[in-house]
């Protein structure tokens, strides 16, 4: 029984949904987002979407609640947006972006180009005497989330003095040096 996808999700005010039979496009002020979907149903009833299993199989029970969760993402995205923010701990580390050419000093040699997707807002903030800060902002969670891992990919946050790209807010395990 997939709790997840038995919950039902509700349309806020402003958001148009268009349902196929294998997708479904979901329409609000922030964009458009387009799902396809296969092994369950959809059924749209007093603003209240409702997913349904056409068999008991054990991959259609898994998609029951997969589903589910990417159209309640998608509504959430095209109402109200996603963010994620990213803190450069390190001396020398730096960020800045140039509309949609981000721009990284991490202690290499040469400075990281990244070119971001149209559909992602970004913004870097350097205070002095702060860590630098890069923002992201779109309408999508899972492109959010993969430029992200893509921006922490390049200096993860290191264990001993914690340097590093990480989230803001996240936890590192710092471990102990050598102990003479």
């Amino acid at each position: 029984m997939s709790r997840i996808g038995n919950n039902p999700i509700t349309i806020p005010e402003g958001v148009t949904i268009d349902l196929q039979p294998t997708q479904i496009t979901v329409k609000g002020k922030l964009g458009e987002l387009t799902q396809e979907y296969n092994e369950v149903e959809i059924k749209i009833e007093d603003n209240i979407i409702t997913v349904l299993r056409l068999s008991e199989k054990k991959s259609v029970k898994s998609k029951h609640g997969l589903y589910r969760s990417l159209i309640a993402n998608m509504i959430e995205g095209v109402s109200v947006g996603f963010t994620k923010e990213l803190e450069l701990v390190g001396v020398g580390y730096r960020a800045s972006n140039q509309g949609q050419k981000l721009d990284l000093a991490l202690g290499f040699s040469h400075n990281i180009l990244l070119d971001i997707a149209p559909e992602i807002k970004i913004e870097t903030v350097s205070d002095k005497g702060k860590n630098p800060i890069i923002k992201l902002s779109s309408h999508d969670k899972q492109l959010v989330g993969f430029v992200a891992a893509k921006i922490r990919s390049f200096r993860k946050p290191e264990p001993y003095k914690g340097k590093g790209i990480k989230f803001v807010g996240e936890q590192i395990r710092r471990k102990a040096g050598k102990s003479a």
